[in-house]
């Protein structure tokens, strides 16, 4: 992996493909790193210049962002592309990436040309309340609490991940055991894990923020993973539609639960490379 340096930190990060091309930034969620991507980054650079960083003081990262709020990392991660002298730049993320995703899109427009959400729900947009109301979502309010889930985490990082990739995976041997493990020490840092329980922390944040419709101009897709039961995908595209979004599609990805680019590779790649060629009409590197 490579570094650069943004502000304070120090961001490590994954990439394949020409700098001239355009540029799609991929953005993990948790409990993931930039690991997620490894096996869509060859097949993708073959129409952008791809860039899969670790968020801010997770994995291969290191130094505290000044706030978890997606508005926040999005601008960090975007600065971080923009170093990389990316341009045009598409965001693509899944889980809290996708959050960050959305942030990038209604916050930070300017910068890039379009945006794809993945197996998330954005806070404060509908159905956000249901979700959260879900008992099944129950680590939402537990890794909102201060302090105790580091403690009872702390040690334990692949046994407590390995629920998660087995409840929130279509196919779950797809995550081997060396990802597993490699996702696990992702998180080995108490800096890294605080890390990750902050995006959780600041959700009521990003919520009170995304309540306060903005019109969104670019292009905007909303994937789901077809396995992902019990979700309906226009429920989430007229959340999107009424925070903002001008201009949004949608699609499902059969057979994939979560992990859409391990899951199903090949389409989660047809389906970004569709919608880039869109976001990007004649526009080119520069």
């Amino acid at each position: 992996m490579d570094t650069i340096e943004v502000e304070s930190m120090r961001i490590a990060y994954r990439s394949a493909g020409d700098a001239r091309k355009p540029g799609l930034l991929l953005l993990h969620g948790w409990p993931l790193t930039s690991a997620i991507y490894g096996t869509v980054l060859d097949e993708l650079a073959r129409d952008f210049h791809v860039m899969a960083p670790d968020l801010p003081d997770v994995g291969n990262s290191s130094g505290a962002p000044p706030s978890a709020e997606k508005h926040v990392l999005a601008d960090i991660m975007l600065t971080f592309a923009e170093r990389l002298r990316s341009r045009p730049i598409i965001v693509a993320g899944f889980d809290v990436g996708g959050m960050i995703a959305y942030a990038a899109a209604r916050d930070h427009s300017d910068r890039i040309v379009g945006a794809v959400v993945a197996n998330t729900v954005i806070p404060g947009l509908d159905p956000w309340s249901k979700v959260i109301a879900d008992p099944r979502i129950w680590h939402f309010a537990f890794h909102s609490i201060p302090e105790l889930p580091e403690t009872l985490v702390a040690g334990h990082q692949r046994r407590y991940f390995d629920f998660f990739f087995d409840f929130l995976a279509g196919s779950p041997e797809v995550l081997t055991d060396d990802l597993r493990n490699e996702m696990a020490r992702g998180y080995e840092r108490p800096q890294a894990l605080k890390a990750g329980f902050d995006w959780y922390r600041a959700f009521e944040k990003d919520a009170r923020r995304n309540r306060e419709p903005k019109r969104i101009e670019l292009p905007l897709l909303y994937l789901r993973g077809g396995r992902d039961e019990g979700r309906d995908v226009h429920e989430y595209a007229a959340g999107l539609e009424a925070g903002g979004a001008q201009h949004l599609s949608c699609d499902i990805i059969e057979n994939s639960g979560e992990y859409l680019p391990l899951e199903a590779p090949q389409a989660f790649c047809e389906r970004l490379r569709k919608f880039g060629a869109a976001a990007l009409g004649g526009k080119q590197a520069i």
